[in-house]
């Protein structure tokens, strides 16, 4: 059991230079040498347990108990009542040898007894070891305040999860790692091979008897309102106990009021997820090199299929809980705006795409919304596509919006055609100059706010009249005239299938930039 951060163990005392010129020898209680001591006292009084408070080292010569073996016992009883952590007794004139009745009732009560075979000057051990508390109670104030002031510090600037755990990595100087009470790792911090080592071999570590709570591994609990949800972790800290547990307790304290600070922000489960799909996404490190991350996030990821899917304007909670409803395995997270991201993990003998299209009937069943889409990546049984398949998800969710009806209720990569086409090179300078230079007119008329709608009707309706008035609710000759100001103000012909082509990719890219 370590030390408390202002105290000298037993043991570290008796491993003192000075200790050792009296050639001490611990003649009971030897399985308690780790207690803490809090301080020394120098006492010959009979009855000296009454002046104590706990975890006092008494040293004394004995003289008021010599020749009276009742009294030396009622001496160990007072001590053992008091809490004292050990006693020092220095041989001489009162006791030559080690007294075999108080040895014998120190063993008894398991408190550590330690015999001086050489004269010693307490005063000395007393200034030595007090100096000695005095720094340590300094050093653990200082490391407290420390620690306390820089993650208060960012939690008052606003500063994300990631920011405080990496903060208080620098502090410990060893991997940190964040889990929920499944002992999923929620978030990580620490230097990348380290963090690595840990993760890899993760879910034997957390499911081991006691837990991560090891030598050098330090867990805090984190938790308010009469619950728990989690915990961090230090692992592998090498400085002494005591610092590692006053670190793991200051984070923990920072960490439980960032979580209630964030109020309804995204819960760390979902922070968890998106920083690991985005990583993913971004392709920053090998996707191998993430798979003791997804591992260690609770993903099962051995002989799985990956099945990334996207669905626009549904929070992750719904999906989360969508997934939960039908027996899922998946990280979900918002990626961009009004698009979040889910990755499925599959059993071998699930049909990805029949679970797809279920997922997509449930959807709309749940949400209530019979248009709702889900964009689908392809289905891949090894992790290394991973990245890509969830880009093309990404991608055909973006290519769908403001789609005209009538795709089907999961959409893939053959389903978006010339809108996905338009979507990907959207950034590229020519065709925005392309979209710039054959829409100019419309776009800097008065009436464009009019004018776009019709146009956009007509194009996406493969150019039916008919269903474009009913599709913009006007009057046959009023869409008559709307298109003539269009083709005029453009100077085309409608008519003329490849101008009018010309014209719809224009606008697809013009919507691809701004919007629908």
């Amino acid at each position: 059991m370590p030390t408390p951060d202002h105290t000298l163990s037993i043991r570290q005392i008796l491993a003192l230079d000075r200790i050792a010129a009296g050639q001490p020898e611990v003649v009971a209680g030897a399985g308690h040498l780790d207690r803490p001591v809090r301080w020394v006292h120098v006492a010959e009084a009979a009855d000296v347990g009454v002046m104590l408070s706990g975890g006092e080292m008494i040293l004394t010569t004995g003289v008021l108990l010599a020749d009276d073996e009742r009294l030396q016992a009622e001496y160990i009883d007072s001590l053992h009542r008091a809490e004292a952590a050990a006693l020092v007794l220095g041989l001489g004139r009162a006791f030559p040898s080690s007294p075999e009745g108080m040895r014998r009732a120190a063993e008894r009560h398991g408190l550590p007894m330690v015999v001086l075979h050489r004269p010693f000057p307490f005063a000395e051990l007393t200034e030595e070891v007090q100096s000695r508390l005095v720094r340590r109670k300094f050093a653990a104030v200082s490391l407290s305040e420390g620690i306390r002031t820089a993650l208060t510090g960012l939690i008052t600037a606003g500063a994300p999860l990631q920011a405080l755990l990496d903060e208080i990595a620098a502090h410990s100087g060893c991997p940190v790692v964040l889990t929920n009470l499944a002992h999923r790792v929620l978030a990580t911090a620490g230097e990348h091979p380290a963090v690595d080592d840990v993760l890899r071999d993760w879910d034997r570590i957390a499911r081991q008897p006691g837990g991560v709570d090891g030598e050098g591994w330090i867990r805090a609990d984190l938790g308010g309102r009469g619950e728990r949800w989690g915990s961090v972790v230090l692992c592998g800290h090498r400085g002494d106990g005591a610092s590692g547990r006053l670190l793991a307790d200051r984070a923990a304290e920072a960490l439980v009021l960032h979580h209630l600070l964030a109020g309804s922000g995204p819960s760390w489960e979902e922070q968890s997820a998106r920083c690991l799909l985005a990583d993913l996404l971004a392709g920053a490190a090998p996707a191998r090199g993430l798979l003791p991350r997804a591992r260690a996030a609770g993903l099962p990821v051995n002989r799985r299929t990956f099945l990334p899917l996207v669905v626009r304007d549904t929070s992750p909670a719904q999906l989360d809980r969508l997934l939960r409803l039908l027996g899922l395995s998946g990280l979900v997270a918002e990626l961009a705006e009004h698009s979040t991201a889910i990755l499925l993990s599959l059993a071998r003998d699930q049909a990805p795409e029949a679970l797809a299209a279920h997922f997509a009937e449930r959807l709309r069943a749940e949400t209530g919304d019979a248009r709702a889409l889900v964009a689908a990546g392809p289905a891949s049984t090894a992790w290394e596509d991973v990245p890509e398949a969830l880009r093309e998800a990404l991608h055909v969710a973006d290519a769908v919006t403001g789609a005209p009806p009538g795709l089907p209720p999961v959409v893939r990569i053959g389903d978006v055609r010339l809108r996905g086409l338009v979507r990907q090179l959207r950034d590229d300078p020519r065709v925005q100059a392309f979209s710039e230079r054959e829409l100019d007119a419309i776009l800097a008329s008065e009436d464009a706010a009019e004018l776009l709608p019709v146009l956009r009707g007509y194009l996406t309706t493969g150019r039916n009249k008919s269903r474009t008035a009913r599709l913009t609710h006007m009057s046959r000759p009023a869409l008559y005239r709307r298109l003539q100001s269009i083709q005029t103000l453009l100077g085309v012909d409608l008519d003329d299938f490849e101008q009018a082509a010309s014209v719809h990719l224009a606008l697809l890219a013009h919507d691809a930039q701004s919007g629908p």
